[in-house]
């Protein structure tokens, strides 16, 4: 409350201190003339703006050398994908232009501000036309501009280029929601199934039909997993509001509009480990994740690429971030093996399952697995020599579950 109090009053002071220099100034400008006294506050104010030049255009040349290497795109956060050097280039083009632009035109508002300040006997030249300075500043401009539109009109072609028919890929798809992504993957068909938005509700978050085999296998991680050098395809929509998916490392940025679904194609070129390396390498990186654990791990040691929403969605924007992982094929297989599909963890067997009875594609491996398993410790116990028994011709019938062996 004192504290407060305190505030209040010092707001009430500033008030009172600015109001008796306005009537300081109004009787100076009475004593020493209103013109004068105009002219005198004009040279200040041209003097102010000579100053707040060479501090405003200093500090922004020394604060963007300064914070070079936390910027994405210089420094070590280059790009981590196979069109972002493409995107980094227009970028930077782009970015000489509109610096040379922003330099020059503030250079000439300041001192235009000073070399033509009001003084006595000074009268300010006026021309109405000059058609050579209008040729100029109409004509540069405008190749400028036909040049960046041409580069960036190549790059979005090569950048936003669908995948083609018979092209190695994978695709996930990306759900946004207030406040988070659902990712799916496909499971061991590689084909996401069908969805409708109908059919959504608690248990079925992204309305998966469960008569469509292909979303039997369909997986929902916690965190985005990708092999390094494999070209992935990003299903991207939203549920409720607009969101984007942002891969900031990745150059990738894609609004998620509900009912229109958009895409993002992109190959990953750096594991999670090769970009922490490449951090390692700058003093920047090499402090304490944790001020306060000066002992723990480094900066560059805790670095992850990550996921994050682009748009602000509500108030819980801040928690729709999402760690991902880049690692290699043979990680990824071995993360694959470990993921189990929503259907059977969330809908088997429930009132929700429309194949209550019937067996599926992931029981059927299931039990595959199981009779090979016990054949198995059955040939360990029995004959050792029996362990080249073929089991090529084992086949289950998926109507019935009857499973029948062909055993030499």
């Amino acid at each position: 409350m004192s504290t407060a109090f305190i505030v209040l009053l010092c707001v009430v002071l500033l008030a009172i201190v600015v109001l008796q220099i306005g009537k300081v100034s109004e009787l100076v400008s009475k004593i020493r003339g209103e013109e004068q006294m105009r002219r005198e506050n004009t040279k200040w104010t041209a003097y102010g703006m000579l100053v707040f030049l060479v501090v405003f255009l200093g500090g922004t040349v020394i604060s963007a050398y300064a914070y070079k290497n936390y910027m994405l795109g210089y420094g070590p956060l280059t790009s981590a994908s196979e069109h972002g050097p493409s995107i980094q280039n227009l970028f930077d083009i782009t970015l000489f232009f509109t610096g040379v632009v922003f330099v020059l035109t503030h250079i000439a508002l300041f001192w235009f501000a000073y070399r033509y300040r009001e003084q006595e006997g000074q009268r300010a030249e006026f021309f109405a036309h000059d058609t050579k300075l209008e040729i100029i500043w109409t004509a540069v401009p405008a190749v400028v501009m036909v040049l960046l539109v041409v580069g960036g009109l190549s790059v979005w072609n090569e950048v936003m280029a669908d995948v083609k028919p018979g092209e190695d890929y994978m695709e996930i798809e990306a759900t946004g929601l207030q406040f988070q992504w659902i990712i799916r993957y496909p499971g061991a068909d590689g084909k996401l199934g069908t969805r409708d938005f109908k059919q959504t509700t608690g248990t079925n978050p992204l309305g998966q039909v469960w008569t469509d085999r292909k979303n039997l296998d369909d997986f929902h991680p916690d965190e985005i997993v990708l092999p390094v050098g494999k070209k992935v395809r990003v299903r991207i929509i939203a549920r409720d509001v607009l969101h984007n998916f942002y891969l900031p490392h990745f150059q990738v940025k894609m609004d998620a509009i509900p009912g229109l679904p958009t895409y993002w194609v992109f190959t990953p070129t750096k594991t999670t480990d090769e970009y922490r390396l490449q951090l390692s390498k700058y003093p920047e990186y090499q402090i304490p994740a944790d001020p306060e654990a000066p002992n723990g791990p480094k900066m560059w040691q805790t670095f992850n690429y990550e996921l994050a929403c682009a748009e602000l969605c509500g108030k819980g924007h801040y928690s729709m971030r999402r760690l991902v992982r880049i690692v290699s094929q043979e990680d990824y297989n071995a993360w694959l093996v470990g993921q189990k599909s929503f259907y059977d963890q969330n809908v088997k067997g429930s009132a929700d399952d429309p194949n209550m009875g019937a067996t599926t594609a992931t029981s059927v491996e299931a039990q595959q697995v199981e009779f090979a398993n016990a054949v198995e410790k059955a040939l360990e116990v029995t004959d050792k020599k029996a362990k080249t028994l073929s089991l090529s011709h084992v086949q289950f019938e998926t109507n019935s579950a009857k499973l029948t062996a062909d055993s030499k």
